[in-house]
């Protein structure tokens, strides 16, 4: 065998992996095109509730207050969007706005559809910015206007916006369906957008959203447009639209969304647009915990931080709503820190870091935990003793074994769910002599 080599104390790549923080980016070569800043923006209140979830007035802005308390002065997100044509919607974007304007961090947004009607439907409301639908391919333009087709939506959409400006609101075009879109369309367009937008300077400079509608992206340059995220966003960047400018909006229709919304910050687009915990249109929209974690590792946030902490009262929100996320939901599912392996038991017992990919319970306020079944082990049993009751015991403890036995007879009898505690609890009274285990 080869020469293996035996440091006095072991590697733990601790400038990757921080014992305070989440994962860090250790660049080889940091990208010319990453944004010198980087964001988020949420659309629960409008593409989370596309997505199911019935929103009342104060349930969106209990999300909204909770939001605030996640990115506190971290600029970590910075706008939501609220839809407008309900009077629930109103009455919730109007509390937001009222909290904005005393010091709440996210400012509040609209969605309408790129329609003169629509932006007269807002001019009223207060808001300094709206997203206008700009649906961009052919799937859409050929087929969502009557006789259809790439000019008369064009001319329906710069009207909407001609609106916009003369009302003083800040247009931010969504190019719906951009991954499969043509250039020739959303190039021409997008100039004369800006063209537009020029004489009223930088306080309406025109954004554009690029919409990822059906998760049909990818997140590679050797691939052809307009399926190449990082392909489209240079192509806009070449049209002298600034890193600030972009927004991209994804769904995660081909499990891409996460790899989407990292290959389009590296080149170059400043802002992500998703929902927290994901919540949004059949398979959800970039989940903005997961993308933010990303762009703290990138560097991003160095001062102030988001509060992930925060988002434990939205999990426990969607859960009192009917609406709670999968068990095994990335960094805040139930079941997201819990093994029902011996092997990773034993791990956690001996060096917990072993199986934590980060400080999971100073960074998130969410335990490491162990379901007992027929696969844990005595270091399953180990670990729970020791979580629930302090108690350290070796593995050839026999008040230990007695306890083990039990729950073997268990599974030999043919259960298949874990052992709660609840049911545990009595047994482990008996066999340590314990007046009552709580």
């Amino acid at each position: 065998m080869s020469t293996i080599p035996e440091p006095n104390e072991p590697e733990y790549f601790l400038e990757d992996f921080p014992r305070d923080g989440f994962p860090v980016y250790i660049w080889t070569e940091r990208p010319g095109t990453l944004p010198a800043d980087a964001w988020t923006t949420e659309t629960t209140h409008r593409d989370g509730q596309q997505g199911g979830l019935p929103l009342t007035t104060e349930q969106s802005l209990a999300i909204y207050d909770i939001q605030c308390r996640f990115t506190g002065a971290s600029g970590a997100i910075r706008q939501a969007e609220f839809f407008v044509y309900r009077p629930s919607d109103r009455a919730a974007l109007e509390g937001a706005l009222e909290r904005y304007h005393g010091g709440a961090p996210i400012e509040p947004t609209t969605w309408i559809r790129a329609t003169a009607s629509d932006v007269r439907l807002i001019q009223s409301l207060g808001v300094r910015e709206t997203g206008m639908l700009a649906s961009a391919s052919d799937y859409h333009t050929f087929h969502k206007f009557t006789p259809g087709g790439r000019n008369q939506a064009a001319q329906t959409y710069l009207a909407a916006v001609q609106t916009a400006l003369d009302a003083g609101i800040r247009p931010r075009l969504h190019l719906e369906d951009a991954t499969r879109a043509p250039m020739d369309f959303m190039r021409p367009f997008i100039e004369s957008v800006m063209e537009m937008c020029a004489p009223y300077g930088e306080a309406l400079r025109p954004k554009f959203r690029v919409c990822d509608t059906m998760g049909l992206g990818l997140p590679y340059d050797d691939i052809a447009l307009p399926r190449s995220v990082p392909q489209l966003i240079r192509a806009l960047r070449d049209l002298g639209l600034e890193s600030s400018d972009l927004e991209f909006h994804p769904h995660n229709d081909t499990w891409l969304v996460v790899a989407n919304c990292l290959a389009a910050i590296r080149a170059g687009c400043s802002v992500i647009n998703g929902t927290c915990l994901g919540k949004g249109e059949r398979t959800g929209n970039a989940p903005l915990e997961g993308v933010l974690m990303h762009l703290l590792g990138m560097g991003y946030f160095a001062g102030t931080k988001p509060d992930f902490t925060a988002l434990n009262a939205l999990v426990d929100l969607y859960a009192a709503m009917n609406e709670p996320i999968p068990p095994k939901y990335p960094l805040y599912g139930r079941d997201a820190h819990r093994t029902r392996a011996g092997v990773h038991a034993d791990g956690l017992n001996k060096f917990w870091w072993m199986y934590a990919p980060f400080n999971v319970p100073e960074l998130l306020e969410r335990p490491l935990e162990v379901s007992l079944t027929k696969d844990s082990g005595v270091a399953g049993l180990v670990f729970v003793l020791r979580q629930r009751l302090g108690l350290d015991v070796a593995k050839d403890d026999p008040r230990l074994r007695e306890v083990y036995d039990w729950l073997m007879a268990e599974f030999d009898q043919g259960r298949q769910t874990s052992i709660e505690w609840e049911e545990l609890a009595p047994i482990v009274a008996r066999a340590f002599g314990l007046r009552s285990v709580a």
